[in-house]
């Protein structure tokens, strides 16, 4: 195996195991300790599930449809943690031979996600002992995961890294803050935070090493497949926040009016684009790596895509 030709900053990877092994947490010892969901308190903050927007509700109402948009937000991280491994995994062979500091810093990534996995399968069975039946969670990790990891890897990494950067802005600025949330929920996320600052570090550095490799024609397609990733993205929400609200419907105890049905729809889509595409595609670490490997031209196509989901 040849050695790589791109500079790989190997302290930056030696500081993310440091910090790993510093932060590093056990699910029950740590996270759970024989704690349960408060179903008296929201799950998600109101900046994320963007509820205090239908004023329709009562504060009861509120409450229920953010702990419906925690369960899936929950859920969304265990789905998207099945590719995230996988494509970790499948770049440490870039890795294999030389210095071991960077497969270390990889291993160690891929090993928290499979934790992170464990974490929220476990907390998907404790939601669903508090909650009514007939939520359902759409998405197949697997088959999703597979479709993923057909795309080049410098899309797929650009995917990664503003999920693993939106992971961080969400607990930092509105999960942390709020204090009237379920404690379990907010620990769950705070650990979960804990573990994933180090892992965008090695994004913004694998992101970039991968966009070495490729020629301005590649680029260019890998561009276009990045557009294609985010579009499957907004698919998946636009079915699941159909599903969200359908199950807020029929377990919320009174009817409402057609209007008021379309803007529950309306704004679980809303607050779903906005958690899950747009708070990461904005961040500037995510806008500092993404506008020095693209050009102006291929930002626009991007621009353009985005602007078709508002």
């Amino acid at each position: 195996m040849e050695a790589s030709p791109y500079p790989i900053d190997i302290a930056r990877y030696a500081k993310c195991i440091e910090v790993s092994k510093h932060v590093r947490w056990d699910i029950d010892q740590d996270v759970i300790r024989g704690r349960r969901f408060d179903f008296s308190q929201k799950f998600l903050p109101d900046g994320l599930s963007r509820v205090d927007g239908l004023d329709f509700l009562d504060s009861d109402e509120k409450r229920r449809l953010s702990q419906i948009q925690g369960r899936t937000y929950a859920n969304m991280f265990g789905f998207v943690e099945r590719f995230i491994t996988a494509k970790v995994l499948d770049i440490t062979r870039d890795h294999w031979l030389g210095n071991q500091t960077v497969l270390e810093a990889l291993i160690r990534f891929c090993d928290e996600e499979l934790k992170h996995q464990e974490l929220f399968r476990r907390i998907e069975a404790m939601m669903a002992e508090g909650m009514p039946e007939g939520y359902t969670f759409l998405p197949d990790p697997d088959m999703v995961a597979a479709a993923v990891l057909k795309r080049p890897s410098w899309a797929v990494l650009g995917l990664i890294l503003e999920i693993e950067l939106f992971t961080q802005e969400h607990y930092r600025r509105s999960i942390a803050p709020e204090e009237n949330l379920s404690a379990l929920y907010k620990d769950i996320f705070l650990f979960h935070w804990k573990e994933e600052t180090t892992h965008a570090i090695m994004d913004e550095l694998e992101w970039p090493r991968e966009d070495s490799k490729l020629s301005p024609e590649a680029r260019d397609r890998a561009v276009d497949e990045l557009i294609a990733l985010v579009g499957d993205v907004d698919g998946i929400l636009q079915q699941q926040s159909l599903a969200d609200a359908a199950y807020f419907l029929n377990i919320c105890g009174r009817s409402f009016r057609r209007e008021e049905i379309d803007r529950i729809k309306a704004g679980l889509l809303d607050a779903y684009r906005w958690q899950y595409i747009f708070s990461g595609i904005g961040h500037p670490r995510f806008k500092a790596v993404y506008e020095q490997l693209t050009t102006p031209a291929q930002r626009r196509r991007v621009d353009e895509a985005l602007a078709a989901m508002n």
